[in-house]
């Protein structure tokens, strides 16, 4: 009998070592389907500076997207704050950074809206005209200008609007009116937009080397003369060549009594032929805007000023808003 209640007593032993291990396993599962009430919760305060910051933060990093939604999320939580202004601002030029004018022109105006008569409100007025032009809207953009012309009474940004005003003839070929444009900036800031060099530079346009399109469809009665005027030698070749091999098509079909097939070549031929023409009188075109477009550019590089919208000085800017840019 001893020994059995030794094997009991050892069974029993046993039992008691596997209940333990087995018990905090037991308590973790039923803890995981059965969760209890939460004793204690933990609250994320949003802080109107690091809020901002971190805004900032996506905008100098180029992620202009992600920075719209935390300055959107900032002008929610914040919107008594004074750098809700700001935030606006910066939402439209996150936009403009991304191309995505349409949505930058209706920002920006929803800042002059709010904020009519504010710096950031004049400076927004320079960029709905930017997007304009970006948009190849040159219409809208002059027009934009003129009403900030018409409402405000500060000399320097209206000298800018002028310079502006200016450049965006240019961009339309209309060098008289934008000689007129920048004109009428005043004397205190003719040298710093380097108007003399500008007039200079401009006034060479007048010896640009352009190509007449009558003279090359003129010349294209010959098949290639008028892409040869145009400076396009492959083109011309290729004309000369395909026009060339047609006509010797046709002449041949006719004296080998094929009538049919001669008219049908010569069918082909005269609309090759007329395609020709078409295409060197609008390769003129092209050579014109190409030498147009090039001549605007250098003029850019050597003449434009990069003007900070309305020559609002943005260190007050900082000040105002304790943002370090």
């Amino acid at each position: 009998m001893t020994p059995s209640k030794t094997m009991i007593s050892g069974g029993t032993v046993k039992n008691s070592t596997y209940t333990k291990c087995l018990l905090p396993v037991a308590i973790v599962i039923l803890s995981i389907l059965y969760p209890g009430p939460v004793t204690a919760q933990t609250s994320i305060t949003i802080d109107a500076d690091r809020q901002f910051e971190f805004a900032e933060s996506y905008f100098c990093r180029g992620e202009y997207y992600r920075a719209i939604s935390e300055y959107e999320r900032f002008i929610h939580f914040f919107p008594q704050e004074p750098r809700a202004e700001l935030a606006m601002y910066k939402i439209g030029l996150s936009y403009f950074q991304g191309k995505r004018f349409r949505q930058a022109i209706a920002s920006f105006d929803a800042v002059i809206k709010k904020y009519r008569g504010s710096e950031l409100s004049l400076k927004s007025y320079f960029k709905v005209s930017e997007c304009h032009v970006g948009l190849r809207e040159f219409g809208p953009a002059l027009t934009t200008l003129d009403n900030l012309l018409a409402m405000e009474p500060d000399q320097d940004t209206k000298d800018e609007a002028y310079y502006r005003r200016g450049w965006i003839y240019l961009e339309t070929d209309a060098p008289e009116k934008a000689m007129a444009s920048f004109d009428k900036i005043s004397p205190k800031n003719r040298d710093i937009y380097r108007l003399k060099r500008l007039s200079e530079e401009i006034s060479k346009k007048k010896f640009l080397k352009t190509k007449s399109p009558t003279v090359a469809g003129l010349l294209a009665v010959i098949p290639g003369a008028g892409h040869l005027y145009c400076e396009r030698y492959q083109d011309a070749l290729i004309a000369f060549l395909l026009n060339g091999a047609m006509i010797c098509a046709a002449c041949e079909a006719f004296d080998n009594g094929s009538e049919f097939l001669g008219g049908l070549i010569t069918f082909f031929e005269l609309g090759l032929y007329s395609g020709n023409i078409y295409s060197a009188v609008s390769s003129a075109h092209k050579y014109n805007r190409r030498k147009k477009r090039t001549f605007l550019q250098k003029l850019k590089e050597h003449s434009k000023v990069e003007v900070s919208a309305g020559k609002i000085p943005d260190r007050n800017l900082a000040l105002l808003y304790k943002i370090t840019f």
